[in-house]
């Protein structure tokens, strides 16, 4: 299905007020900083096929859509809420017509609560109606209480139990509230890591929004803002994607080399984040991006701004090079080069559909024997290997899938050293 991805709502946050509220989700989170504290997951790799068989994973569709914090913000004084949503840019927009009840007593507003989730369009396949849904999978505080430390199941109890199961009480005691609500909210559902069968025939053909892979989270690892590698990232190989950072270089004028020639295809340089420095973000340039005759056309009639834009690219074989996904505006920076090296390495050592599902057997035999129960096979896909034997179909050996590597250093893919003049 095709992904539409949603405007956030809400009013954005003046920044003086904006500057407060960091501070209190610094100070809730027990934080040193005041950035966004969101956790950011990492790709997945033929080792982690290891890491699903010995550790305890869940595993949940990965939505394409917008990933917002929700911050519920009340004063214990006046017992006022207010309701925002914090962006991977760290920005905060205040929401109309949302109120949390406590779970305790519904009289009583819920406390100061963080709520993970994506923010996705979900389009009814019969009527095309588009509702605009939040999806929660996580929390770092509930009702005043930070749960940051403790691990996946109980964090994903307290989502349920205190924050979602009172609030979708109201809302059917008092449906009246609907027309007001901003969004729809949904507790995403999550499986064992042995399920992910079951995620691939039944939950994701009948999702009404786009599917971007598989997230699979480790049970019992804390929250951790920031890159987290118990969060794992799984698309199929030939569909991992880079955020680069999209710059257009123009060759010269035949007339006049000093003025560049806008009528002509420009270079498409891809560029990753290196950090920020004094307060400016710092980009180096990695490698251009695939732009046919007629893909270029198409730019130029659309009149939309493409340099100096964060863009999605995948690798085409077909053609050994970037192609272009779309923009990520809801993206402050292009992705970090250590990331890109990691995601790099992810497409060299991607793992398929068919290894990953070959494993869950194993997965679910080791995971029933951490918990000392029996290992009855529930399905025909699953395997009964002992916990320590290999399953009899094995993970096949990487296979470069983006080309081989250039001398050049400033391309990570085979090309020319130059286009048009300019050095890649």
């Amino acid at each position: 299905m095709s992904s539409k991805i949603p405007d956030l709502p809400g009013e954005q946050v003046p920044p003086p007020k904006q500057s407060w509220l960091r501070d209190q989700v610094r100070a809730l989170c027990d934080l040193s900083y005041t950035k966004f504290p969101g956790a950011q997951p990492v790709s997945f790799g033929t080792k982690d096929l290891r890491r699903l068989e010995n550790q305890d994973f869940w595993i949940c569709e990965k939505s394409d859509g917008v990933r917002v914090l929700l911050f519920v913000h009340t004063d214990l004084q006046t017992k006022g809420q207010s309701v925002y949503l914090i962006d991977r840019h760290n920005t905060y927009r205040e929401l109309e017509g949302l109120y949390f009840p406590h779970h305790e007593n519904p009289v009583n507003p819920l406390r100061n609560t963080i709520i993970d989730g994506e923010l996705v369009v979900d389009t009814d396949p019969r009527t095309q109606r588009e509702t605009l849904r939040y999806l929660v999978f996580d929390a770092l505080l509930v009702d005043d209480q930070n749960v940051m430390k403790r691990p996946l199941d109980k964090r994903y109890g307290r989502l349920n139990e205190w924050f979602y199961k009172p609030y979708a009480r109201m809302m059917k005691d008092h449906p009246h509230m609907l027309a007001s609500q901003p969004f729809e909210i949904k507790v995403k559902p999550i499986q064992t890591a042995y399920n992910v069968e079951q995620v691939f025939n039944n939950e994701i053909p009948n999702l009404q929004h786009g599917n971007d892979g598989l997230i699979y989270t480790c049970v019992n690892a804390p929250y951790s803002p920031g890159t987290d590698d118990n969060v794992l990232k799984w698309k199929p190989p030939n569909e991992n994607s880079i955020d680069f950072k999209l710059i257009l270089r123009f060759p010269p004028q035949p007339s006049d080399p000093t003025k560049p020639d806008f009528h002509a295809k420009p270079v498409f340089l891809l560029q990753t984040w290196t950090g920020d420095q004094d307060g400016l973000s710092k980009y180096m340039q990695y490698d251009t991006m695939h732009v046919d005759d007629d893909e270029w056309e198409r730019i130029k009639l659309s009149g939309e701004q493409y340099d100096d834009r964060i863009v999605e690219v995948h690798w085409d074989p077909d053609v050994s090079g970037w192609r272009m996904m779309r923009f990520r505006d809801d993206k402050p920076n292009a992705n970090h080069s250590s990331i890109v090296e990691k995601i790099i390495d992810s497409i060299a050592d991607g793992v398929d559909k068919d290894t990953l599902l070959s494993r869950s057997g194993t997965v679910r035999v080791n995971w029933k024997t951490r918990m000392g129960q029996p290992a009855t096979s529930s399905g025909p896909q699953e395997s009964r290997a002992a916990p320590n034997k290999r399953p009899t179909n094995p993970t096949p050996s990487p296979q470069i899938r983006y080309g081989p590597l250039a001398s050049s250093p400033w391309s990570k893919v085979a090309g020319p050293p130059t286009v048009f003049g300019f050095i890649r």
